[in-house]
């Protein structure tokens, strides 16, 4: 699940790589290229036990190759992914590091952790956590809300001596629901644009979807899903420092106000920009600060002086603690990256347009077909936006003569497929691999399996919409 400007990104690069692209490529061999990339990718990590970041780099190459892009030209997708990657999602991971950091060494993330288990009985925490990303996951991509709950989840792993299956499950449900379905992610926000649906109508029937949909996909599936993936809780957080017990805490209003902050600063921004306002000087700012970069920047700031200074720690202190925040999220960047390339690999080889043909005269129902189309890219790209706005595209004669509310549940269909079955070429996958401290099989058993399970009950969901509006 990547952020827009990655996107912007591949659509500049696919069509450079379109011109270097071998004519006599036919659809067979992209199919049979991606399968081989794939496949490579699992056998070096699984077998060889090769880092998953040179595992993700050789298997871009023989990607390439057996696409019929000329080997001198294997690693230029792979490499212009990787930058875009890194450059975008790279950038939010690391502001989020600090925020992170901040919040594990000042107390801060103990004080929102104590208060939800004080008010939480174990039997609940699941369902809390997933409130807690549903309502964060509003107006944040995933990955920046990733970022920001994963010291909670790992922190009230720890504290209430839980697998973070079983509290970290229901939050990426409710981030991963919320990217998929819910304006003003990039994703539905191009597709009610593609497709000609009422931006607020689609808005509710994605919130009638998306309850039920992380209910089921989270805290009802984390529990079995603890049970067949056993992970002790957590010893260490994001490379804590040793506490001083008696140093000052943070308070939760201000703890919790600095996990919010993008949160509110996102949510204006998409305000603005909806009630047409963005023109005036106000408007200008707001937008500005509201964009994911500098939304989490302005955080980082408040962080050093909310979760530091403030609470009398030197300006020297801070520092080497935003330092010591870099090292345990150098593999996880690496890896990220090379997802982004492997992605890349494949949007240029052109699989993804393969299989949106494949279904783009079939003569089944619009809202099934939508979700296919979408399945199928995301299958092949790795990307939810891409397999979108891709999707959306294509569907979108199908749209001409549907009502306004079938319209609104095209575009929901489109996006509940858009996150089937995250695997090795979706960056979001290795996050959650690296973050969780799990092997591909146990990833694949948690991760994947819980996307693939949100994806299919949204569409039930919005097949049974479709039966009564």
């Amino acid at each position: 699940m990547m952020p827009t400007l990655p996107f912007l990104h591949s659509v500049a690069t696919t069509a450079v790589a379109a011109a270097a692209r071998p004519t006599n490529a036919g659809d067979t061999q992209l199919v049979v290229a991606a399968l081989v990339g794939i496949a490579a990718i699992v056998l070096l990590i699984v077998w060889l036990k090769l880092h998953p970041f040179l595992s993700l780099t050789i298997g871009a190459a023989l990607l390439a190759v057996v696409a019929g892009i000329p080997y001198t030209s294997a690693f230029t997708s792979f490499a212009n992914g990787l930058g875009a990657t890194v450059g975008s999602v790279g950038i939010l991971i690391a502001l989020g590091a600090i925020i992170g950091k901040m919040l594990i060494d000042s107390g801060g993330a103990d004080e929102i952790v104590d208060t939800i288990l004080k008010r939480t009985s174990a039997n609940r925490l699941p369902w809390a956590m997933a409130l807690i990303a549903f309502v964060v996951a509003i107006p944040l991509f995933f990955e920046i809300g990733l970022v920001l709950l994963i010291p909670v989840i790992m922190l009230v792993a720890r504290r209430a001596k839980v697998s973070m299956i079983l509290v970290g499950i229901p939050a990426l449900a409710g981030l991963s629901a919320l990217h998929g379905l819910i304006p003003p992610h990039p994703g539905p926000l191009i597709a009610i644009s593609a497709l000609g649906a009422n931006l607020g109508l689609t808005l509710g029937l994605g919130l009638l979807v998306a309850i039920p949909t992380v209910a089921i996909a989270g805290p009802l599936l984390a529990k079995p899903m603890a049970r067949w993936v056993q992970l002790a809780p957590p010893t260490s957080i994001l490379g804590e420092s040793p506490k001083d017990e008696n140093a000052p805490r943070p308070r939760f209003a201000v703890a919790l106000g600095v996990v919010l902050l993008p949160v509110v600063l996102m949510l204006m921004s998409t305000v603005i920009t909806a009630t047409g306002n963005q023109k005036s000087s106000l408007g200008k700012a707001l937008v500005f600060v509201g964009t994911p970069l500098e939304a989490l920047l302005l955080t980082t700031l408040v962080a050093l002086v909310a979760l530091g200074t403030a609470l009398g720690r030197t300006r020297s202190t801070v520092s080497s603690l935003v330092d010591s925040s870099f090292a345990p999220i150098a593999g996880i960047l690496l890896i990220v990256g090379a997802g982004g390339g492997f992605k890349q690999t494949l949007v240029d080889s052109g699989v993804g347009d393969v299989v949106a043909r494949s279904l783009q005269h079939t003569s089944i129902s619009p809202l099934i077909a939508g979700w296919l189309v979408a399945v199928l890219i995301r299958l092949a790209t790795g990307s939810a936006t891409v397999a979108t706005i891709t999707a959306s595209g294509i569907v979108a004669p199908l749209a001409a003569g549907l009502s306004p509310t079938h319209t609104a549940l095209l575009v929901l269909a489109v996006g509940a497929g858009s996150v089937f079955l995250s695997h090795v070429n979706d960056a979001g996958f290795w996050m959650v691999k690296e973050y969780f401290k799990m092997s591909v099989g146990q990833t694949f058993k948690t991760w994947s399996l819980m996307e693939t399970v949100l994806s299919v009950t949204a569409l039930g969901s919005i097949m049974l919409l479709s039966l009564v509006i």
